[in-house]
């Protein structure tokens, strides 16, 4: 029996799968914050996200097909860095996107049940963790209907912000309950928001773990992380522009669901549920994208020991239960003690990092292993380190401390299983 995953899919397959992983979250929640930091410059925050995600994009793409094997970053920084910079990406990886996770079941909560938002959060966490527990996964057919459904929703979110009557501005009260961020404003608040609206790109790592299942992967992997990020970057511009028209900078810095605000304020409430509805699916399809990841770079820290070895059992249906148990309990705490915006910025800051350590790593292949530009690397090496650190402080605080203990944690765990 062959081990090797069969390649079936194609440029516009991978494609799609990008943009279903990408298309979520982010695109829902992340403007609030970001327009608190740039204002009015909330575009050139969206440009500057695109940049530095096609960097890591070209980074990652590089490093999957030199190392076809699970466990992305704490894999490549082991192999090219040192097994430290591996551990690193490895904790960095974990506490961002189960602070993604929690971030989504928020963005859930919010949209979906605006009333009580933690019990909605807490519930679609623990049915996402049972599902990729079972083995349930987005297929590339599934992945197409998320897509068009997504766009869809975005599309009417679009017209009415842009094309609707102009007092949609200020047709309601701005809401209380969304957690504010510091505003900023100038050069400083432009990288910040960019820093914050990368989140919603960093979805599109999901393309360059396909190097094993697409037919040709040096030409598909360039060609559907190009369309991928083309398609979003045109997408979150619209999004933008939209709510700025709609709502106008300052009250968009205060909305706990913007796009559900701009429709309601646009004489299109009707449609609110129609937006309700979307972001409940793209944050739902988010969470059993960003658990499964979680998941298996546990998995894969714990068969070299630096997670505890129970991590790494394996059940009766393929799946590393435990780890996806652990996973969503640690999702519920994040979404608990801190709110969508607090988990979106502490998700951000450790993403970046975990690329930092990937371009890092890129940059230590040799010319022959490479298909994309040696200083597409370099750029994305400053650019993620630079928006890390410029993140709201409490965020960048608690990202540092989290990401200390758990690497002192990790190396302790590593040393001694390598003496036992």
């Amino acid at each position: 029996m062959s081990s090797s995953v069969q390649r079936r899919l194609g440029t516009a397959d991978a494609t799609v799968l990008g943009l279903a992983a990408m298309l979520g979250t982010g695109v829902f929640a992340v403007w609030a914050p970001a327009a608190a930091a740039a204002g009015p410059w909330l575009l050139l925050a969206v440009v500057l996200a695109g940049v530095v995600a096609a960097c890591n994009a070209a980074s990652t793409a590089d490093l999957a097909v030199a190392h076809p094997e699970s466990g992305g970053g704490y894999v490549y920084g082991r192999a090219r860095l040192s097994p430290g910079a591996g551990r690193l990406a490895g904790v960095a990886f974990l506490v961002g996107k189960t602070a993604s996770a929690a971030a989504a079941a928020g963005v859930f909560g919010s949209y979906v049940l605006p009333s009580a938002p933690l019990p909605a959060a807490a519930m679609v966490i623990v049915a996402a963790t049972v599902l990729n527990s079972t083995g349930v996964r987005w297929t590339s057919r599934g992945a197409y209907a998320l897509v068009g459904g997504t766009l869809a929703v975005l599309l009417v979110v679009v017209a009415i912000g842009l094309l609707g009557p102009e007092q949609a501005a200020v047709a309601t009260a701005a809401t209380p309950d969304v957690e504010p961020v510091p505003t900023r404003g100038g050069v400083f608040g432009v990288l910040t928001a960019a820093g914050l609206v990368f989140f919603a790109f960093a979805g599109y790592a999901r393309i360059a773990t396909l190097g094993e299942e697409v037919r040709d992967p040096h030409r598909t992997l360039r060609r559907a992380i190009a369309l991928a990020l083309g398609i979003a970057m045109l997408t979150y511009l619209l999004v933008a522009a939209a709510l700025l028209a709609g709502l106008g900078a300052d009250r968009l810095a205060t909305e706990a669901a913007p796009l559900v605000a701009v429709v309601d304020g646009g004489e299109a409430s009707a449609l609110g549920v129609l937006v309700r509805a979307g972001a409940a699916v793209a944050a739902g399809s988010a969470l059993l994208s960003v658990l499964v990841g979680v998941s298996r770079t546990a998995l894969a820290m714990a068969r070299r020991g630096e997670l505890p070895t129970g991590l790494a059992a394996i059940s009766s249906r393929g799946t590393p239960r435990r780890a996806d148990i652990v996973g969503g309990l640690v999702a519920i705490g994040i979404a608990a003690f801190a709110g969508p915006v607090a988990a979106i910025a502490l998700s951000a800051c450790s993403v970046l990092v975990y690329y930092a350590v990937i371009n890092l790593s890129a940059l230590r292949l040799p010319a022959a292993q490479r298909s994309w530009p040696h200083w597409t690397s370099c750029l994305g090496l400053l650019l993620c380190l630079g928006l890390a650190a410029l993140l709201p402080t409490h965020q960048v605080v608690t990202t540092a401390v989290a990401l200390a203990v758990g690497w002192v944690l990790c190396t302790v765990l590593g040393r001694s299983g390598a003496a036992g």
